[in-house]
């Protein structure tokens, strides 16, 4: 299927991970920009990066900007540019190489489910709309 979805800052997040449930939390809270998510689980999600060449991974975030697919460490940084002022500095990461930045990436996801535990995203009215059940 080659269908087109207008999201243009569209997250992939582990929905049955605390760490992740939290993490889009945030990313509602201090977006400055539209920001759309789906569960990796999902269907659509393995469509639409199966689209993209991709096979899903839960362990890792993926985040489709303008058509330019973004994972782990990249991805999480590319968030951070369409947030608030608090967090766009962390942007400046960017600059460092993927080898030097994925490994701490890799670290931290490995460990994800004992960061956080047992937190679901339960979005407000005003929130449904970011995300992509089907």
């Amino acid at each position: 299927m080659t269908e087109r979805y207008s999201y243009k800052q569209l997250v992939f997040y582990d929905g049955d991970c605390g760490f992740c449930n939290s993490s889009v939390q945030l990313i509602l809270k201090n977006r400055k920009t539209e920001f759309y998510f789906i569960p990796l689980q999902s269907p659509k999600a393995v469509e639409l990066l199966s689209q993209k060449k991709v096979s899903v991974t839960m362990d890792t975030i993926y985040f489709l900007k303008d058509e330019h697919l973004y994972q782990k460490s990249a991805a999480a940084l590319q968030i951070c540019r369409g947030l608030n002022w608090k967090f766009k500095w962390m942007f400046l990461f960017y600059f460092l190489p993927v080898f030097l930045r994925d490994p701490f990436y890799n670290w931290v996801a490995k460990r994800r489910h004992r960061l956080r535990k047992g937190y679901c995203v339960v979005p407000d009215a005003d929130e449904k709309k970011y995300f992509i059940n089907e």
